[in-house]
């Protein structure tokens, strides 16, 4: 693993891996991040427990990269333990002038790039904050129709506003639903009611 006081004069890939779980190989990660041609030398990785927020080699490697620098990684999610988090330290490194591509989304990420790849991840973060008004505009609605009949809608939400923002940016980018219940760990039945849009929940009354 590369150190701070060894950085050469100009810009590098460097690769980062991540999973959530000790029991998760990240073999996977550092196979595509190898192919990709960067040396185990300069590739950070972290490996903890669900309930574990410390990401040592990342904060290692936010630390080692300077401007001009990549950052690679497998899929953008692995930067971040939701979309917000990913974004923000995706916009954070572009103002240090470090950009972030990644291998293997379904549009490939390329900060540096001028070209579709600088698009493809505008998109993303268009595409985040779209579905995050239309998401509290869409519940809002539901509240005040609710509040008119005088009663209570829903079920508790099991999983988080975040993930299920990822679910719904998977799902407009031509995601399978069992694509998406392995990237986000939504299961496949509540997808159905995350991802049916409110207008569709339910039968028009007659």
């Amino acid at each position: 693993m590369a150190t701070s006081h060894d950085h050469p004069h100009h810009g590098l890939d460097l690769g980062y891996a991540r999973v959530s779980t000790t029991k998760q190989s990240l073999e996977r990660q550092l196979d595509a991040l190898g192919a990709a041609g960067i040396p185990a030398e300069r590739i950070h990785t972290d490996k903890k427990t669900g309930t574990s927020i410390d990401r040592d080699g990342l904060a290692a490697l936010l630390a080692y990269a300077r401007s001009g620098d990549t950052i690679v990684v497998h899929t953008l999610d692995r930067l971040g333990r939701n979309l917000r988090e990913v974004l923000n330290l995706v916009h954070d490194l572009a103002a240090r002038g470090i950009g972030v591509r990644s291998l293997a989304d379904p549009l490939p990420i390329n900060t540096t790039d001028e070209g579709m790849g600088r698009i493809a991840f505008l998109l993303l973060a268009l595409f985040a904050e779209m579905e995050r008004t239309f998401t509290a505009e869409r519940a809002a609605h539901a509240r005040a129709v609710a509040e008119a009949n005088d009663r209570h809608i829903g079920r508790p939400i099991a999983h988080s506003a975040d993930k299920i923002d990822y679910a719904r940016l998977l799902k407009a980018q031509g995601e399978s639903l069992g694509q998406i219940a392995v990237k986000t760990g939504i299961p496949k039945t509540s997808l159905h009611r995350y991802l049916t849009p409110a207008d569709q929940a339910a039968p028009p009354a007659s």
